[in-house]
């Protein structure tokens, strides 16, 4: 993945011939909208941030959003990606999540959460991760609640609003849009197929970032 991002005011600029990986340049990676936060900077996530729109928007560093997809995706290759969990509560995680599962093998969880799911062995639908990943620490708080209790690591994509807790490793990125997620999402997946040999640096996903956008009603009909 590329690091040279250029952090401009227009926030689908960039370079059209600078790839990120072999299906996204700079420019639509931009475009998608990864690096626009909220108008609410948490002292977890000020680190992040490069700097402060003029309508008090903060925007994250790409940089550091790609650098730790990257360090993300190579420690979650190491593990049985059968024991790896993505949850999320959103609704716009939800083809994000299914998608990003498909690929790697993990297991994707994107209805309520049921407490008891990681901590209660005699619950029917208990499972044992090694890692799990979440799309919003505080949305989905059951859940890495309930992973920092049995000691499992927890990845978690964490806007400029977010309090960090119980969140072991923290993949900063625009995590309430539709596109942004799904170019998160499919940059961790593609991550973790390349370190696990699956694929490699020049090879396609199966999928396009737009395949993992969950679509609108109405863009469906």
């Amino acid at each position: 993945m590329s690091r040279r991002i250029i952090d401009d005011e227009v926030e689908n600029e960039g370079s059209a011939e600078r790839l990120i990986a072999s299906q996204i340049s700079e420019k639509s990676l931009l475009s998608t909208g990864i690096r626009v936060g909220t108008l609410v900077k948490t002292k977890s996530m000020a680190q992040f941030i490069s700097r402060t729109r003029g309508d008090g928007l903060h925007i994250i560093d790409v940089e550091k959003t790609l650098s730790r997809i990257e360090t993300a995706g190579r420690f979650i290759a190491r593990v049985d990606l059968s024991h790896v969990v993505v949850y999320s509560s959103r609704e716009y995680g939800m083809t994000p999540v299914k998608k990003f599962a498909e690929l790697t093998g993990a297991i994707a969880l994107t209805e309520r959460f049921m407490p008891g799911t990681f901590t209660n062995p005699l619950y029917p639908k208990h499972i044992d991760p090694d890692v799990v990943i979440v799309t919003d620490p505080t949305m989905d708080a059951q859940a890495v609640d309930e992973a920092s209790k049995i000691g499992v690591p927890v990845v978690a994509v964490c806007d400029t609003d977010n309090l960090c807790e119980n969140v072991d490793f923290v993949i900063p990125a625009n995590n309430r849009g539709r596109k942004a997620l799904a170019a998160v999402m499919w940059l961790l997946a593609r991550s973790i197929l390349v370190h696990s040999g699956l694929l490699t640096l020049d090879q396609p996903l199966k999928y396009s970032i737009d395949d993992f956008e969950t679509k609108l009603v109405e863009e469906t009909q």
